[in-house]
């Protein structure tokens, strides 16, 4: 039997093995999957590469007017200056805008100012409904406590009603199948007895500048990674996973919140907040910041605080500049920064004149 001739009819004998036909099958099967998916990532890379691009134009932010009625307010941005007040807010690199804030005054019933900073996440739902709920059901305790010669404390009115407010997102959210959930930074000034009271609930973050230049925390962040937080997790039956940063239950970064009804139901997440009372006669301070997480991803406490130390004579006292320093680092959220310069309270310094020496 010639070479040819055997060659053949190994061949032959080979091609009409079931094995053989499973071999190719498997073969022509790998190679399209690979040969697609390098096709699927060079697509997904080339959209990163635009995305990219886009988010990286520094946007003329400094173009818009809030004040000009010629303009409409958009959601993406904010420039405020209120009296002794001022707040910056940029979408940033994010597809829209979920940070909210407020600010009130009530001189004349309580002598209280409000100053609050939801950072909204999984939509913009729930920031908004605290935005517009919270300031006015606390105001409205506070009258009545007034009016009662101070039978509640301030402490336990914000804490009955950020959980109250919370209580009431959770009962319209579950209606409109809205799973959007927010931080909550409020901050009350007691000018009366010249106290600040600060109630935290997630990772959006206050600090002060005391009449040293120390940086002095407001609050602290509520992550999944804390001791505490953890534990909490863990005996509600949840877990935490980390995807880029530690997350409730693989999903969200923060391990408190109001809103977000389908972890609050399974009681992984929690609104309860933490607060913190200050004696600013002590502190004399010079200034407050509280920003969103945009913020704070970009800039530690002690760098914020001396960034606007140097910037306090600008128009916003710094927060513009700041926000912008934060989105040029690469800051890839909302950033919302809002600076209460308490050097101009009332047209005089708050710092005691003995301690200007």
């Amino acid at each position: 039997m010639t070479f040819v001739a055997l060659l053949t009819r190994y061949i032959r004998q080979l091609c009409l093995k079931y094995e053989t036909w499973l071999l190719v099958i498997l073969f022509v099967l790998i190679y399209s999957y690979i040969f697609h998916t390098d096709r699927l990532r060079s697509v997904i890379r080339g959209a990163q590469e635009q995305l990219h691009l886009r988010g990286d134009r520094r946007e003329e932010y400094d173009t818009i007017d809030a004040t000009d009625t010629s303009t409409p307010k958009t959601p993406s941005h904010w420039d405020i200056r209120q009296n002794n007040v001022a707040l910056y807010a940029i979408q940033g690199r994010r597809p829209r805008m979920e940070d909210r804030y407020d600010i009130v005054h009530d001189a004349e019933h309580t002598g209280l100012s409000m100053y609050g900073i939801f950072d909204g996440h999984g939509g913009e739902f729930a920031s908004d409904f605290v935005e517009k709920i919270l300031s006015k059901s606390v105001l409205a305790r506070e009258m009545e406590n007034t009016m009662n010669k101070g039978i509640h404390g301030h402490s336990q009115i914000l804490t009955e009603e950020i959980l109250s407010t919370d209580h009431q997102l959770l009962s319209v959210a579950k209606i409109s199948n809205d799973v959007a959930g927010t931080t909550c930074l409020f901050a009350m000034l007691d000018d009366k007895n010249k106290n600040l009271i600060v109630a935290n609930v997630g990772d959006s973050r206050g600090v002060l500048c005391d009449h040293d230049g120390k940086a002095i925390p407001l609050s602290y962040d509520h992550k999944p990674h804390q001791l505490k937080e953890r534990k909490r997790i863990k005996r509600a039956g949840g877990f935490i996973s980390y995807n880029g940063v530690w997350r409730v239950a693989g999903i969200l970064a923060t391990s408190r919140a109001l809103g977000d009804y389908p972890l609050k139901e399974k009681n992984f997440l929690i609104a309860d907040p933490d607060i913190l009372t200050f004696d600013l006669d002590e502190l004399n301070p010079q200034f407050m910041i509280l920003a969103t997480d945009g913020l704070w991803d970009a800039f530690s406490n002690e760098e914020a605080v001396m960034y606007i130390k140097e910037r306090l004579d600008e128009p916003h006292f710094g927060a513009k500049s700041l926000v912008l320093q934060a989105y040029y680092r690469g800051s890839l959220d909302n950033i919302t920064v809002m600076v209460v310069n308490f050097l101009k309270t009332n047209g005089k310094n708050w710092v005691k004149e003995e301690r200007k020496l």
